[in-house]
């Protein structure tokens, strides 16, 4: 049976800087860009989430919902030295980590010996060393499968550990909420809504052929994770062939202006990715959407920077397609495959 770690730190930007200024800590803080250039909110901290404050909303909506609102612009640099320095502590007790961006991971201790192969211990320690050491809360999930570790992760935040033992599996993955499946957006979750669907025991219920022909391949996911099944290993080494980042928003952007909108932080956080990947060279540049029917399109263009202008022009060529409100935003970028890049290396003879 594995043992699957994933570690989120809390409100990752907002901590950084409450850390770095204590007087922003007891306060409504939001990191994001100005309301004058249509900036939207990256993250923020919990007393601003009590005014419904929430990432990848409108910095001039964030500021109309509580006016007292602390506004910091974003630092990269710092947020990304923190984050190195939390993946090492990552990887003191486990070579097998998988970072899924700056502030979150998953980490397979199967083989740890240490701390007894205890992985509630384990998980005890990544806390308290990356709070020694940063000064950053972290909330972890354990649990013999990746999905579900995810889920224990975000039980208790901030500053939780939920740990789902082997014999728990069944009894909480039953009763588990379909909306708290990786994947199952609002849209998916008023579609299972209104098909009598609440829970993953209901999911059960339904044979595979019926999931596929509602959700498509995302059908069989459901299957599999309404029975606890994730066989999906932690993956350290393979080649990547592309970077992006993506967001599903709480409601759909209804237009255009509040789609663009929403682009500056998706592209700072992709231009994060590209950059501890090593700045690999690129192949093409992308714009994914999905509209509030499901219907999805993707457009790209080789021979562009990876800037925001390029991405906006992308963007309104993708959206001009469907002309509907949007429920997911995703920009990302090609690699030049491996082989490729060897080949153009290789000195002549």
């Amino acid at each position: 049976m594995r043992k699957i770690l994933h570690a989120d730190c809390d409100c990752f930007y907002a901590a950084v800087e409450m850390r770095d200024n204590p007087a922003l800590r007891d306060i409504p803080l939001a990191v994001g860009g100005s309301a004058e250039r249509r900036g939207v909110i990256t993250t923020c901290n919990y007393p601003a989430r009590k005014f419904g404050i929430h990432s990848a909303m409108p910095t001039a909506r964030a500021l109309r919902l509580c006016p007292e609102l602390t506004l910091v612009p974003p630092n990269f640099d710092k947020y990304r030295e923190v984050s190195a320095r939390i993946q090492a502590i990552f990887h003191e007790l486990t070579p097998l980590v998988e970072p899924l961006s700056l502030d979150e991971a998953y980490l397979d201790v199967t083989d740890v010996e240490a701390f007894q192969g205890s992985a509630t211990w384990m998980a005890q320690w990544l806390k308290a060393e990356c709070l020694k050491r940063t000064g950053i809360t972290v909330s972890v999930g354990a649990a013999p499968a990746r999905f579900l570790a995810k889920i224990a992760s975000d039980w208790e935040k901030p500053d939780g550990l939920t740990v789902i033992r082997p014999d728990q599996v069944d009894a909480f993955v039953r009763t588990l909420p379909v909306k708290k499946l990786h994947g199952v957006g609002p849209a998916t979750s008023a579609r299972m809504e209104a098909m009598n669907i609440h829970t993953c025991e209901d999911l059960r219920a339904l044979p595979i052929e019926k999931l596929l022909d509602e959700f498509g391949k995302f059908g069989r996911r459901l299957y599999e994770m309404s029975r606890g099944i994730d066989e999906r290993p932690i993956n350290i080494e393979r080649e990547r062939k592309s970077i992006s980042v993506e967001t599903t928003f709480e409601r759909d952007l209804p237009d255009l202006p509040s789609v663009k909108g929403a682009l500056t932080p998706l592209c700072e956080k992709l231009s994060e990715r590209v950059s501890r990947n090593g700045n690999p060279p690129l192949l093409c540049l992308f714009v994914k959407i999905r509209f509030d029917d499901f219907t999805t399109t993707n457009l790209e263009a080789r021979g562009l920077a990876p800037e925001l202008e390029n991405f906006d022009h992308l963007l309104e060529q993708a959206w001009q397609r469907a002309r509907r409100p949007v429920r997911l935003l995703g920009v990302g970028v090609r690699l030049v495959p491996e082989e490729a890049r060897l080949q153009l290396s290789l000195p002549f003879s």
